[in-house]
């Protein structure tokens, strides 16, 4: 509990802004590639439930482009991925702004993932408590298979989370997702370019 309640921020805060220093020459090499693509966007900025459901604007590299339907319907994700974005994707290197949000106060580096905010309606009360704690920039269910995994593995994954917090299963989880990261393992569902929407049902 002294882990969960005190050292956990302490923690996030000094790994935040130590991966910050060291990838900030990436972080301007992307920037300036995605402004080149983007027509000058970089960030993809959207509203997340974190925290006891508490909302949050969440920032991201942005990855995608606006295209609409005739009827003005965006496109498939996959038909709206950049080249760029692809490749920042595939390196996870979309999530890094958010050491932004970590060192505000937002988020965590380790926890369940933010969601849609319209997902909130669809969650069983088993599901409702991954708000119990910060959402993260990676977490349990992303070292168990992220996109790769149906929802309610997802969402199982993300209370277990919630019921064992502590110092060696968030080291243990940055390990994973270094390592996975590098084998770019469960970036995509199968057949698709992210994960389906979350139903209820799902």
């Amino acid at each position: 509990m002294i882990y969960k309640n005190y050292l956990k921020r302490l923690f996030d805060l000094l790994i935040s802004f130590f991966v910050f220093i060291i990838t900030l020459p990436l972080l301007l090499v992307v920037i300036f590639s995605l402004f080149m693509a983007n027509s000058g966007k970089v960030f993809f900025v959207q509203s997340r439930p974190g925290k006891d459901e508490k909302i949050f604007n969440i920032i991201k590299f942005k990855t995608m482009k606006e295209n609409k339907d005739v009827d003005g319907n965006l496109l498939p994700d996959e038909k709206r991925l950049t080249t760029i974005g692809k490749l920042i994707r595939k390196l996870s290197i979309d999530e890094l702004p958010q050491l932004l949000n970590v060192i505000k106060g937002d988020m965590s580096l380790i926890g369940p993932r933010p969601l849609l905010i319209e997902y909130l309606p669809l969650y069983n009360e088993k599901q409702k408590r991954r708000h119990e704690v910060k959402p993260g920039i990676t977490g349990w269910a992303q070292v168990n298979g992220r996109n790769a995994i149906s929802w309610k593995e997802k969402f199982d994954l993300d209370v277990w989370y919630v019921d064992n917090i502590s110092f060696l299963v968030d080291i243990k989880i940055i390990i994973l997702t270094i390592a996975k990261t590098l084998k770019r393992e469960g970036i995509n569902s199968q057949g698709m370019a992210t994960a389906p929407k979350f139903n209820g049902k799902n």
